[in-house]
Formats: C-alpha cells, structure tokens, sequence
C-alpha cells in the first residue's frame, strides 16, 4: 500500500516542493488508506495536490469534475507542465480530439482526466470511462451540490449515481466555503457513508482586508492601482453593465484592464479570460461569473466595487488574490445603495429567509468595528484568540473597553429565553421593550429584561456583532436564525472569563493613509531587479510553450528565486516548484540569466561563478589563472563549489582517487564542519589544501544526494 513517504517523493519529483502544506498530508494519507473524504479548505490552501499526489500513487486514472469547461485547460497546461499525463473532455473539443481522449483512457494512458458533471453523466461518457479502472472521482467546488451552498447548480445533484456506476472508485469532495449545515448536505447529497471530513483552517493571512465608503470609488481605485503598477487583479461588478463601465474607464486612466460577464459571447469571453491568465491585460472587471476554479496564483488584489450577497461568495472571491502564499490585498467598497438592491434580488431568489440571513451577515462585516478576519473566521466556525494585524480596523483599530458586564447581560438574557430569541428580539428583552411581542411570549417576566436600557438599540446591535464574531454566540440558520451560546459564551456567563469589546460609534470606514516612499536598501534593490529580469524569462518561456507565466512558475517560487538567486544545477532543483520536469525544460533558462546577473552585479560568490562559467566554456585551469590573476590553487576550490552543486567537472583530473577517499575518510571521522588546517594536519603525507576543499566538496554533495541535509 502506497504510503506518505510515497506522497512525499511523489511532491518533489512532480510538483518540485519538499514539504506538504498543513493539512495536505493528512487528507492524501486518509485517500491512500481507502477512505472517501470531504475536505473543506480555503482556496489557496492547496486542494489540488489533495486529489493529484494520490491519483499519481493510485492504480488507474482519477476523474475531476470542474464546473467550468473554460478553466480545465488551464488546470491541464499546469499539470503537463509538470510532466503529468492529464487531458480535458468537453464541447470545446473537436470530435478528432475528443477520440483520441477516448482512446487513452483506454489504453491507461492518462494519470488524471477532467469533466463537467453535465458531461460526466452522459451515457456516452459512463460508457468510455468503464473501460477503465477510475481510482477516484474528485470534485471540486463541492458546495454546488447543496442548496444551502451559494452557488448552487442543479447538475450537481445527479452526482449522487456514481457510486453506482463506479462503485470501487473513491469520492474525493473538496470545496473553499461550506459552513457547518452545508457541510451535511454535501456528504448526504453525495450518499456518502461515514466519510472522513477535514476541515481547515479558513485563515489567509497572506491576504490584507479592507472596506471603503461606496462614494467616488474610481477615485480611490486608480489611487490604490498607482501603488501596484504591473500587477494582476480582479475587480467584481454586480452587473454586466458595471463591468464594462469601470474597464471603460480604467482604459481611459491608462490601465490594462478588459470585462467579462456572462452575456458575451463565449469567443470575447475566452479572450478576455485567456488575456487575463497570459498576463497580457492587467485587471478584468468581472460578475462572479468570473473566476470559480481559476488557477492563476499570481492574483495580486481583488476588488468588490459592490457588496457581495453574501460572505461564502465573498470569501471565495477573495481567495482568488494570493494563492501562491505571496501577500496580496482585498478592497470591499460598502454602500447603503448596495444593500437595498441585493435585498430585493434577495426577495425575489425563491429561498428569501436563508438569503436575507446571509445579506445581513454580509452587511455586518462591511460595518464591523472588530478585526475583520475574526469575522470572517467566525462564520466558518473558527476563532482567532488575537486580532490579525492585517485587516484595515487592525491598523487603524478603534477604542476598546472592557464590556465583560455587556456580554453578561446578553448572554443571561438569552440564556433565560432558553435560546429561543433572534438578535432583534434579545434587543428588544434588554432594553425592556413594550412591544406587543414580547409581552405575548412573556419574556417580560425574565429577570434580565430591561437589564440594558441604558445603551441604545444600535449600540446593542453592535455589541451582538461583535459577541457574535468573537464567538460567544453563533446563529442557527435552522431554527429561524436564533442566536444560541457557544462553549466559550459559557465560559463568560458563567466563569466570568473577560471580554474586551469595541466603544460604539456610528459606521464610518477609515481611509488608508498615503504610503511613504520608501528607500530600497541595496539588498533590496538587488532582489527587486533579479526578480524583474527572471519575470522576463518566464514571460518568454511562457509564450514558447502556450502556457501562462504562473504555470512555469509562481510569482511567490520566483520572488524565493530572487532572493536565493541560484547559479548551479542542484540549486536550481532545490527551488520551490522546480519539478523534475519543469527543471528539463527552464532550468537552463533561469539559470543563464542568473548567472550573468550575479556576474554582472558582482553579486555573492561571483568569483566562484566566473571561474566555472570560463572552465563550461572550455579554457583550461591555468588560462583562467592567469586570465584572472589568481593562483590556480584558488580556481580549483572555485571549481570545488561548482562540483558540490552538481556541476560537470572534469574531477577525477583534479584529484588522485586514493587521495580523495583518504579525504573523505577524515572528514567522516573529525566532521564535515572540521576547518580545512585542522583537516590538512591530521591527514599530513602530501595533501593539499586543494585536496581539502574537493574532498569537502565531494563528501557535501554525497551527503545532499543520499538526504542526509
């Protein structure tokens, strides 16, 4: 049986990483022992490895379903980069091309093939993938599946037959945003039996959170754009007609911005979407029609012109900026206007209550005066103990005060209306409303009714909030969203455990601050420009083979690659996302341009590097000595480096074999740390310091090999 071990070697060899991410490696262990999982995990956090390190371990081919055709190729062009057999299935394909899909998965040619559910479930399709063995069928963006989920798509219901079809295949479900309810909808929608569900932790910290006032938005948009020339981002637009207005009039302010909504046509809309991935445009402006399942990890920022409808799809959305871990910012602009509109399509959805619940929660964390991440973690039913540091009230936070009383009052309030009030209601408890409702249920006979008449309807109403994000409280969407205590509610009610709450004061969103001009160190300047020249190459060698930039490599693998600034061939494997296959085919590239950069620069270690780069070039030891000026001893240890990191050198001309195993010999005994005199002294009867260094050489390479460092 495949193990984690496997997994492991599978990751470096395929995908070019070392390490899995928190959580991946337990999940692939649970999909190698057998076991159908349910895997919530935010976008960015590496679904994908999830399903495609077990699918290459596994006997036969994975199946994925995607609900958007027009993002399969890019997700295929990722995986073949990676020298991974993987194929696509769908309308775009001519019928040539899609008979030569079917005959590969006959022969058992492909590792992974990717569906939609509409094609998936075709007689047609069933019929072709029986004629292989299918190892597991993952499927991504799961909530579509749950009508609780908020996006919902009536083709995803009938997924439930595959266990029928395929009833030795595993069902891997993976989706960035389902709460707790749409979590049981998914495993019942699926027919899933006692599956293993995995639910990781929603935080982003990579990813700063802002909201700003709805007024003059363009304004503050081409302000905020001026700060991130070049970059890639994504502004949502409630309506088509508000897409092309803010591309319009970014074009007119000099971006590369493009739109696209679902009203184009397919041709407008693969080109704007193709562009965007390419790097060829900047910016689209987009509906949310725009993005589910988007691999492009270089996302910089994502921008809600409006208010979403609710906090999944804002989650979501938002998850699309900083998927390669690298820091990325979030802009949501709040207006009153927004709000009124999205509670009429609210009205009109066919599910009001469930939607209106979820607009409210939406509009609370637009007008939240607590750490924004705290809320957003809170409604996935996680909490953070500290405030992020990273979202807008985090930098410019407001007064705080100690409202242990407050929560108090609240939480024995709702403690003796048995939990059977809504925020409205409690509210109206605490300050002794006279309102017909109350007096009819009696909860005017309570011991804490009236207990907080003192501080104002809005004032209590922020406090809820805030008792609410801080999870005290959570609302149960089941029982007409009724807020119900939590274990740490308890702890405060009853242990008197303090809480520190936000000073009321009307919604007002505080404007950023003008960033100083900062003064780049040289170190900086340095990374900044290697950074600049390897983007160049990875444009290049992204148009040479048809992929997009981010596919040959990420913007955070390529900022490490700056700062690492590799010049030999085991340096360069030893790069984050340098997979064996993708060191084949840009290995060489990256490698050239490092190298005259650091020789150019004079950059660390130069003169090492300038030594190999006139030894590759086919002079000899003693004309690179005298070229340079240096002792030959003195190219030989430069040479000796080059040799540690993989390099070709002519070594067994540099140095007897019965001298290097009696190098090696001591090195073994006295350590590899040893300084080259102390090694030189106790080997004596004609060694050289020369033999030290590539004896020292050799050993280092040896020990890298066989993993021991």
């Amino acid at each position: 049986m495949n193990t984690t071990n496997d997994a492991l070697k599978v990751l470096k060899e395929k995908f070019g990483y070392h390490s899995f991410w928190p959580n991946q490696e337990s999940v692939i262990g649970t999909i190698l022992e057998g076991h159908n999982v349910v895997v919530i995990m935010p976008t960015g956090g590496g679904k994908s490895i999830i399903y495609q390190v077990p699918a290459l371990l596994m006997e036969g081919m994975a199946v994925v379903i995607s609900p958007l055709i027009s993002l399969m190729k890019d997700q295929v062009d990722a995986l073949r980069a990676n020298g991974i057999s993987a194929a696509f299935y769908n309308s775009m394909l001519t019928s040539g091309e899609k008979q030569e899909i079917i005959d590969q998965v006959a022969k058992g040619a492909l590792d992974l093939l990717y569906l939609s559910p509409e094609t998936l479930l075709m007689e047609h399709t069933l019929h072709f993938l029986k004629r292989t063995k299918v190892s597991m069928f993952a499927i991504d963006e799961a909530h579509c599946i749950s009508m609780w989920g908020h996006d919902f798509r009536e083709e995803y219901t009938q997924l439930k037959s595959l266990s029928k079809h395929f009833p030795g295949a595993q069902i891997v479900a993976l989706t960035a945003t389902a709460d707790r309810v749409t979590r049981e909808d998914i495993i019942q929608q699926l027919g899933l039996v006692d599956p293993k569900v995995f639910v990781a932790s929603f935080d982003r910290p990579n990813l700063s959170l802002a909201v700003l006032p709805g007024q003059r938005r363009i304004d503050a948009i081409y302000r905020f754009l001026q700060e991130r020339k070049g970059q890639s981002g994504i502004i949502y637009c409630l309506s088509r007609k508000g897409t092309e207005e803010v591309a319009e009039r970014l074009q007119e302010l000099g971006f590369d911005a493009t739109h696209y909504h679902a009203k184009m046509s397919r041709a407008d809309r693969d080109k704007a979407q193709d562009d965007f991935i390419h790097d060829r445009v900047q910016i689209v402006c987009a509906t949310i029609a725009f993005g589910m399942g988007i691999d492009k990890s270089n996302v910089r920022f994502v921008i809600h012109y409006n208010l979403p409808k609710n906090i999944e799809g804002y989650y979501q959305e938002i998850g699309r900026a900083g998927r390669d871990g690298a820091p990325a910012d979030t802009v949501l602009f709040y207006s009153f206007r927004d709000v009124m509109l999205l509670k009429t399509f609210a009205m009109d959805s066919g599910q009001p209550e469930i939607q209106l619940a979820k607009l409210e929660r939406m509009q609370q964390y637009a007008e939240a005066q607590t750490c924004r991440r705290k809320i957003l973690l809170s409604y996935f039913n996680e909490y953070l103990e500290e405030d992020c540091g990273n979202c807008d009230i985090c930098k410019h936070p407001p007064t705080r005060m100690d409202g242990t009383i407050i929560a108090q009052k609240a939480l024995s309030a709702s403690y003796r209306l048995r939990q059977n009030a809504a925020v409205g209601m409690l509210i109206d408890v605490l300050r002794g409303s006279h309102k017909r409702e109350v007096y009819e249920k009696g909860f005017d006979k309570i011991k804490t009714f009236g207990a907080g008449r003192d501080l104002g309807y809005y004032e209590w109403q922020q406090y809820l909030l805030q008792m609410l994000h801080q999870g005290l409280f959570e609302i149960d969407y089941k029982d007409h969203r009724k807020l119900k205590i939590t274990e740490l509610g308890h702890k405060v009610l009853f242990d008197k455990k303090p809480v520190s709450l936000v000073k009321y004061q009307p919604f007002e969103v505080k404007k950023k601050a003008a960033p100083r001009e900062k003064k780049l160190t040289k170190k900086e300047r340095m990374r900044n420009d290697m950074y600049f020249a390897l983007d160049k190459v990875r444009t290049r060698l992204a148009d040479e083979h048809a992929i997009p930039p981010y596919a040959v490599l990420s913007d955070a693998n390529l900022q490490v690659m700056a700062e690492v600034r590799p010049a030999y061939v085991d340096q360069m494997r030893e790069m984050p996302g340098m997979s064996a296959a993708k060191y084949e085919k840009f290995g060489n590239a990256f490698l050239e341009v490092i190298r005259a950069f650091k020789v150019e620069h004079k950059d660390r270690r130069s003169s090492q590097l300038l030594s190999f780069m006139e030894y590759k070039s086919g002079k000899t030891i003693e004309e690179i000595a005298e070229e340079r000026g240096l002792a030959v001893q003195t190219i030989i240890s430069h040479l000796a480096l080059a040799h540690e990191w993989g390099e070709e050198v002519h070594f067994a001309e540099l140095i007897r074999p019965e001298m290097l195993e009696r190098v090696l010999e001591a090195i073994e005994r006295e350590g590899v740390d040893t300084p080259v005199g102390a090694l030189a002294s106790e080997i004596k009867n004609g060694v050289a310091y020369t033999d030290i260094y590539l004896g020292l050489a050799e050993y280092k390479r040896r020990l890298r090999i066989s993993g021991g460092e």
